[in-house]
């Protein structure tokens, strides 16, 4: 007897294709409903009708990926998802990428078979991502809102905070307290975060009049680790910074662990402001000058769009752009007495 496999071997497309164009999908282009009903016909293949009951009963469901669950930025996220989908009567299903999109590339196969009724994605890459198409063809069955990033090509609800302006805030401050040489550890450059963070340092500067220099930054992939090792190589130039500005609150952490094996002060030998106020930022001394983004409202926003979304799939694609704010805090002052003038 065939299998909906062998359907889709005969066809050339995918399962999830002929799951599609049996449950009488539209979003499959007319070619391939063709393709998948003539090797229906050839293989005399039959549906499994309970199995195929079960499948088409409404889900609720939905999937959230994020990188990293320990990155204390997404603790609030997470909950807000989780209050939208709780009264909106939906479980979610919470998967890690690591920033692999490899590991986010099974998530989101996982996710498809279980005929998830929609995703909020924390991409991985906004360019050059194995993904899209996978992505794209998810979304075609599936609502899919994008998180905190975009993807290029790809035209899907997006929720985002404004990076540009929010970064260009917390350098222009390191600006004004006296700071001429600032690093900058981000995130990497083909995330929608450190592209739009790395932008806003440098017009900073610009505006500041002063010149931007490529020793100063480190575009990393943003974890604790990374902002380690990064912390350590500016802080080991001829010349190094006075200040250094963080992408997140991982790569804050690794700088405030090489200050420490540095046996170093702040803000006398380096002076600090990043993105993202955790709780600790209080607790350490000096306190820590960040950028406090509305996570909570970032993920209730996301949630939200994707309920709407669907409830009424036809609705227009929306991006959403939240407001991040500057906390002020004695980790960014400028001392007279420092060795960096």
């Amino acid at each position: 007897m065939a299998s909906m496999t062998d359907v889709a071997r005969r066809a050339g497309v995918s399962i999830a294709t002929v799951s599609r164009v049996l449950a009488g999908s539209e979003s499959v282009n007319a070619a391939l409903r063709d393709r998948v009903l003539t090797a229906v016909r050839e293989l005399n293949y039959r549906p499994n009708k309970v199995a195929r009951s079960l499948r088409v009963q409404k889900s609720t469901s939905i999937g959230l990926i994020i990188p990293d669950i320990q990155n204390s930025f997404y603790l609030s996220i997470v909950r807000a998802v989780e209050d939208v989908a709780f009264d909106s009567h939906f479980r979610v299903f919470l998967c890690n990428s690591d920033e692999d999109v490899a590991k986010e590339a099974l998530y989101l196969s996982h996710l498809d078979d279980e005929q998830i009724a929609g995703v909020i994605l924390v991409p991985a890459r906004e360019k050059q991502t194995p993904n899209t198409e996978q992505i794209r063809h998810l979304a075609e069955r599936a609502p899919v809102v994008l998180l905190d990033r975009r993807i290029a090509g790809l035209d899907l609800d997006t929720i985002l905070t404004n990076n540009v302006d929010a970064a260009y805030d917390g350098v222009t401050h390191l600006v004004r307290n006296g700071h001429r040489s600032i690093g900058a550890i981000l995130g990497v450059s083909d995330i929608t975060t450190g592209r739009e963070r790395f932008e806003g340092y440098v017009r900073a500067l610009a505006d500041a009049g002063i010149p931007y220099e490529a020793e100063y930054v480190r575009q990393v992939v943003p974890k604790e680790p990374n902002g380690y090792a990064a912390a350590q190589q500016l802080l080991a130039l001829p010349n190094p910074p006075s200040a250094i500005f963080t992408g997140n609150c991982e790569l804050t952490a690794g700088v405030l662990r090489a200050v420490c094996d540095l046996n170093l002060n702040m803000p006398s030998d380096i002076a600090l402001a990043g993105f993202d106020d955790m709780p600790w930022n209080v607790i350490v001394r000096p306190g820590i000058t960040a950028i406090a983004q509305p996570t909570y409202e970032l993920g209730h926003v996301a949630a939200t769009v994707l309920m709407e979304r669907i409830a009424k799939p036809a609705k227009p694609l929306r991006e959403i752009v939240l407001k991040s704010k500057l906390v002020v805090r004695k980790s960014s002052q400028f001392t007279d007495g420092s060795d960096h003038a």
